[in-house]
């Protein structure tokens, strides 16, 4: 049931997402705008409750297949980059880079220290 609950909760601000997205005739991924604000969300509150835990756990185990219909659907329209292989190589590249170090830096801010056994 914890599972549920946080299932519930991230189809919840899926749909704040797009619900924003809607009205306010952004141009911006509902998916993004949603995280956004559970990120905000998480950030007031503090903490993760144990029912997202439950539900995004399993999630996170299978993120490479929730990605990649978005990947695979770049090849069908892949003749509409070819003139432009510099600029798709530098913000692959950049963005990559970006979302690394955004991920070091967050993991070493909110990752307990590491007590010394002796």
């Amino acid at each position: 049931m914890t599972a549920l609950r946080g299932f519930l909760w991230l189809v919840g601000f899926l749909l704040c997402g797009e619900a924003l997205v809607w009205a306010l005739a952004l141009s911006v991924s509902p998916g993004v705008v949603g995280m956004l604000l559970m990120t905000l969300w998480l950030a007031l509150r503090g903490r993760v409750g144990p029912d997202i835990q439950a539900a995004s756990q399993p999630l996170i185990a299978v993120l490479a297949m929730l990605i990649m219909p978005g990947v695979v659907g770049i090849f069908f329209i892949a003749d509409e980059f070819a003139g432009q292989w510099l600029a798709v190589a530098a913000a692959l590249l950049l963005g990559t880079l970006a979302s690394v170090a955004t991920t070091l830096w967050l993991m070493l801010r909110f990752m307990p220290p590491e007590t010394a056994d002796e």
